[in-house]
């Protein structure tokens, strides 16, 4: 069995200091005056409002932009992007919550909450069905059957649209999520089948469709076109099969940028999706997560060691995979930059690596707790904080939390 290591970051140097904001560099020396080694997530909602705003205002009016919690979950930041986001995409009962809250949708007939998840539990849809979401993604005919014994026992009628994995995406580049065998969504050969039985059941609103079949795409060009198709297959099928189409969801899948990538172009995507014309009536959802909050966070850990082995430098964090794992469950060079820390309190030698390759690792017990490998430090010592910038979707809430029980990083919003 061989182990997982993300990919050599040579001959890449680390990223200089002030990379990171000022007000994010005080905060965490602030924490390093605590006696407890830091390793902790910082948190800017003012970020994740801006690339939210920014989204929102270059899409057309028919389309609806939805925060994907799974993403990052703080409440903080979810509170952040509630006024600038149509709705949430959520998928526990814990996600509903914090969507519910930070929406203030008390008063509304249909909160904007769509539900996503392959194995959704009668707890879960119970939940969903209770609090009136707009729709649940259903992955299967027996999600169906469960939803509707539960919209009837409840006395409500629970609005549905049926995830479809298609058999063919017309384009290339990230776009590669369809056609194969998943555990997400209906094949699209059943999809006729599934659409007829839905029809039958009570207690359902079948309201169209949820095709998530994009991921990590940094082209504005595909993406327009891959929600173009989404929406031309979306009213084909409807009027297929009889059904009254007024809801599309297309995912996620807008990716971001890291060193070396041009970043998606947000505006010349707004104006391809502006010439395609939905059907009146038919509400477009968008449900970026990552986009929206990947440059809102920073992972800081103290490093409580620099090691030499066989003319190889390490910086020894306390805190790793079991708390940012994201670099080595993606395969992903994912740099840092180092704040330096002067005040060393301890009574010993304080070891350094100085213009060398160092490689970063954890606290953890495996050699699979590597986060970066080989890159360029001008300095890091000892006590010193190594910061992963692009830290703020997919970091703590991804992490290993529980494996050897050391604390959990702590979260912070500024």
């Amino acid at each position: 069995m061989s182990v997982q290591f993300p990919p050599s970051a040579a001959p890449r140097s680390a990223y200089p200091v002030d990379v990171l904001p000022a007000t994010v560099r005080q905060r965490l020396l602030e924490l390093a005056e605590s006696a407890d080694p830091v390793s902790a997530y910082v948190y800017d909602g003012e970020v994740a409002a801006g690339r939210a705003r920014q989204l929102r205002a270059a899409l057309p009016d028919w389309a609806s932009v939805y925060y994907a919690v799974k993403a990052n979950s703080h409440p903080g930041v979810v509170r952040a992007l509630a006024p600038y986001v149509d709705g949430f995409e959520v998928a526990s009962v814990s996600e509903l919550g914090l969507a519910l809250d930070a929406g203030d949708f008390a008063g509304a007939a249909v909160p904007p909450v769509v539900a996503a998840g392959p194995a959704k539990s009668v707890p879960v849809l119970t939940a969903l069905v209770r609090a009136g979401v707009e729709a649940i993604n259903a992955e299967s005919l027996l999600e169906l059957h469960r939803i509707s014994r539960i919209a009837v026992a409840e006395g409500v009628t629970a609005r549905v649209a049926l995830r479809v994995n298609p058999a063919d995406i017309p384009l290339t580049g990230s776009l590669l999520m369809g056609g194969a065998p998943s555990q997400f969504g209906v094949a699209e050969p059943d999809v006729p089948e599934v659409l007829l039985a839905a029809q039958r059941l009570p207690g359902l609103d079948l309201v169209g469709f949820h095709i998530h079949a994009a991921s990590g795409n940094l082209d504005a060009s595909t993406h327009a076109a891959y929600l173009r198709w989404c929406v031309e297959w979306s009213v084909r099928t409807a009027h297929e099969a009889g059904t009254d189409l007024r809801h599309v969801d297309i995912g996620g899948g807008i990716g971001v940028a890291f060193e070396g990538e041009k970043p998606f172009d947000v505006r010349r995507f707004g104006e391809l999706a502006d010439e395609i014309r939905p059907p009146d009536g038919v509400k477009v959802v968008l449900e970026p997560g990552r986009f929206l909050v990947a440059d809102c966070g920073w992972y800081a850990a103290e490093v409580t060691d620099v090691k030499f082995s066989y003319g190889e430098a390490y910086a020894v964090l306390r805190g790793g995979i079991n708390h940012f794992q994201l670099p080595t469950s993606w395969d992903i060079v994912h740099n840092v930059a180092v704040l330096p820390v002067d005040d060393w309190a301890e009574d010993c030698p304080r070891p350094a690596a100085e213009n060398t390759r160092v490689t970063v690792v954890g606290e953890l017990c495996t050699p699979e707790d590597t986060l970066l490998r080989d890159v360029l430090i001008d300095r890091v010592r000892a006590g010193d904080l190594v910061v992963f910038p692009y830290a703020g979707s997919y970091g703590w809430e991804f992490a290993m939390h529980a494996f050897l029980g050391h604390p959990v990083a702590e979260r912070h919003l500024l």
